[in-house]
């Protein structure tokens, strides 16, 4: 587990651009089983996180049509929460930095690790705006 002096600017800079943190099973239940959309970015102390991940789901904010809901969980940090929006990603395999769409509590749209390596934080907005227009 990562100390929360470490962490907690990572999170921040999420949840000061509306995201919220989830922290527990139950959160990440009634996150999901929220009507409309919900966006789930799992977080990570990785430099693809840093560099693109987070900084491209805050960028995506800014598309005409964005999620209803915006939330966080911690990899590495919140164990209970992160576990439990994995198993709502199923069939995709455990990643992090990851960022999941639902609607109205189904998958809809999935950026894996894979999506995110080697890909500007403009080209992950890119991609999320386009999941934002076709579901939100």
């Amino acid at each position: 587990m990562y100390p929360e002096e470490l962490v907690k600017p990572m999170r921040d800079e999420l949840t000061n651009a509306g995201f919220k943190a989830l922290y527990t099973s139950e959160d990440v239940e009634q996150a999901i089983a929220k009507k409309g959309t919900t966006l789930v970015m799992v977080n990570s102390v990785c430099g693809c996180a840093a560099g693109t991940a987070r900084p491209g789901a805050i960028a995506s904010l800014g598309a005409d049509k964005v999620p209803t809901n915006l939330t966080t969980v911690f990899a590495g940090v919140e164990k209970e929460s992160t576990q439990k929006a994995r198993e709502f990603m199923i069939p995709f395999p455990a990643s992090s930095p990851a960022i999941a769409l639902f609607k109205d509590g189904s998958l809809v749209h999935m950026l894996e690790r894979h999506h995110i390596e080697g890909r500007s934080a403009q080209m992950i907005a890119q991609n999320l705006a386009a999941a934002y227009n076709e579901h939100c």
